[in-house]
């Protein structure tokens, strides 16, 4: 996502680096760079002139401080324009009421029974909520059953009406049962249907007028580029939403969809969907989305991502363990499930400032803990909790039974001694210790010749 546009702006800066202050013709030139840049990313015309104007206007009316080079300058200006362009801050979902309705409207092969589950699930998980999906999709095939079987795969409840074609009936009983039943959060799933449908743009919009949901959510596939855009506008002249989702932000995308939609319809993205997994969706902050697009990483995002899957209890019994030097290989297959829940590797490395622009051309296999995976399962239940009897016939024995081989086995031992031991060591340090390495460093700091 957006890697493209990360190299062509970078290159863009780089026409400003040896210049001494920012002119009116090298700014232009710049400016010519980056505006070429963000078309090649499917971003409207009229965005991406306004989004150069104004840079130009704010680059030219700036002084360049003696400690701020240029092109470090431009870089500022850009990241901000660009966070202001995609909505400025993170807009939040308005669920005061009980229940909270939320409304789903979009496309056909947009994702929106997915997200709806996705969404479901963070709101149940993070904000406490008890949510029930409301089947409202009654014309595709198998579209109440798919809604069934993304509900249980989230523990969440699903209302349908088999046979029933009246959408707002079908969505008013729901809302009855959700406040008989005390259910504080009813989603309403719709069939996905077409601007031009004038049929079905009427049936979505009697829906909203009878229920009055407290959040219209238009869901769009960022991989349609700049027909996202366009459609939307037409969804949101019709529907007046509250917010729009982007899905498949983790595919081939140039990202024009999340650059233009928040200047075209003036309504902010929400929520990004980055995945295929029920947990891969995300809270949409411009500023962050600025950062990597920039790349600058997404530090707060990857430290969100892990305190998600942080359990506090569990980690203090792993200390425990790891300080009576009882870390074992259950142990450290906990820790790669943990890994695996905050998403793909790829997505994860990109989040760290630097990290993502080296890794633009290498494939990381989101399988790469499979082989270990299987080494550990093809261990005995004491071998897992005893790792030190793990002898070499016992070592040729895991290899057959995980189809791996025997170099595999020793590599993996190898690293996960390296592992215990560096655990061993970072939990065994107590406050004392710390403070003198703490000081320690200082001093070498302080000893460091001047440059």
């Amino acid at each position: 996502m957006f890697e493209n546009l990360s190299e062509r702006l970078e290159r863009s800066f780089k026409i400003l680096k040896g210049e001494g202050k920012i002119t009116e013709i090298n700014v232009a030139e710049t400016l010519k760079d980056v505006r070429r840049a963000l078309l090649d990313a499917d971003v409207n015309y009229k965005v991406a002139k306004q989004f150069t104007d104004t840079v130009k206007q704010k680059a030219l009316g700036m002084n360049v401080l003696t400690a701020i080079k240029p092109s470090q300058l431009m870089v500022k200006i850009v990241h901000d324009e660009l966070a202001d362009m995609m909505g400025g801050k993170a807009t939040g979902l308005n669920l005061e009421n009980r229940p909270s309705v939320i409304l789903m409207s979009g496309l056909q092969g947009s994702g929106k029974t997915t997200f709806t589950g996705k969404l479901a699930k963070m709101l149940k998980e993070r904000q406490h909520k008890k949510p029930l999906l409301v089947a409202c999709d009654v014309y595709r095939p198998a579209a109440i059953e798919q809604l069934r079987v993304v509900a249980q795969s989230v523990g969440v409840d699903v209302y349908t009406e088999e046979g029933n074609k009246d959408v707002v009936e079908i969505a008013q009983h729901a809302i009855r049962k959700a406040k008989q039943e005390d259910y504080n959060l009813v989603i309403v799933d719709t069939a996905g249907r077409l601007a031009i449908d004038e049929q079905m743009m009427e049936e979505i919009s009697n829906l909203k007028n009878s229920i009055k949901p407290d959040e219209t959510l238009f869901v769009v596939d960022s991989m349609t580029g700049q027909d996202a855009v366009n459609t939307a506008k037409e969804f949101n002249d019709r529907l007046d939403f509250d917010g729009v989702v982007l899905t498949k932000l983790d595919g081939d995308t140039r990202g024009g969809a999340a650059l233009s939609i928040r200047t075209v319809v003036t309504k902010p993205i929400k929520f990004v969907g980055t995945g295929e997994k029920m947990d891969a969706i995300d809270v949409f902050h411009p500023e962050r989305m600025a950062d990597r697009i920039l790349g600058m990483g997404d530090v707060v995002s990857l430290v969100e991502r892990a305190q998600m899957q942080f359990d506090e209890k569990q980690a203090k019994e792993l200390e425990k363990k790891i300080r009576k030097n009882k870390f074992d290989f259950n142990d450290f297959m906990s820790q790669i499930q943990q890994i695996k829940k905050m998403g793909s590797i790829k997505d994860l490395a990109s989040m760290i400032p630097g990290v993502g622009k080296q890794l633009k051309d290498v494939d990381i296999d989101d399988n790469a803990f499979k082989n270990i995976e299987a080494i550990i399962n093809s261990m005995t239940p004491k071998e897992r909790a005893n790792p030190d009897i793990i002898n070499q016939s016992r070592k040729l024995r895991i290899a057959r039974g995980s189809g791996t081989k025997l170099d595999d086995v020793n590599r993996l031992m190898k690293q996960f001694d390296q592992t215990r031991k560096m655990m061993k060591m970072v939990t065994g340090m107590d406050r004392g210790r710390m403070a003198q390495m703490a000081a320690a460093m200082k001093q070498m700091k302080g000893g460091m010749p001047k440059q």
